[in-house]
């Protein structure tokens, strides 16, 4: 494990591991407050997200915004987000399992740096990666799981709630949950 955090960020904005390092335009490494205690984590890159180099920029990420608003949560001031790969993956598809075996090493690093009391799984991908391979966020979002001193949950991803407006509400209940549980577990994160 490096232990500082912009080395971990040259290593992996080089990184050449998978094949996904030949398509990409850019490196989406991580967004945020790096000294946040409650983590966001995606499965991979878009389209907007490869052109720019910043997680969750198109219309998903406007959607997240919006969300985090709700709650008083900025990706400027008070969390970090991340995704389970740091390139876009072609088409938007899911990652590969042996992409993301290639890639979880920069995320652990990652975890490991932050120290994040809380994470949110945006989506299966992330949920069943980091939560349980069975996991399924229609049935299980909001639910919530404690792993070596980590407590973890999943929501709807952005672009799921994109293609399926009738999910937002149980998002923005998701929202609200998690507020309860930043007053419960780490309230700092509302002083920032």
């Amino acid at each position: 494990m490096l232990q500082n955090y912009d080395e971990l960020r040259s290593l992996c904005l080089n990184c050449q591991n998978c094949g996904l390092a030949a398509t990409r335009k850019n490196v989406v490494f991580g967004t945020g407050n790096p000294n946040a205690q409650v983590m966001f984590i995606g499965e991979g890159p878009g389209e907007n997200e490869d052109l720019t180099g910043e997680p969750f920029v198109g219309r998903g990420g406007q959607l997240l915004d919006k969300l985090l608003a709700s709650v008083d949560l900025s990706r400027e001031k008070n969390i970090y987000i991340a995704n389970m790969v740091k390139c876009r993956p072609p088409q938007n598809r899911d990652p590969l399992p042996e992409e993301v075996a290639q890639c979880i090493g920069y995320l652990r690093n990652q975890v490991y740096l932050i120290k994040p009391k809380i994470i949110v799984c945006l989506g299966r991908v992330a949920a069943c990666s980091l939560i349980d391979k069975n996991f399924k966020v229609t049935k299980q979002h909001g639910q919530w799981f404690e792993s070596n001193g980590v407590w973890m949950t999943a929501t709807f991803h952005p672009a799921a709630l994109l293609r399926n407006p009738r999910s937002k509400p149980e998002a923005f209940e998701d929202m609200m949950a998690l507020k309860e549980k930043i007053l419960e577990i780490c309230p700092e994160t509302y002083q920032v």
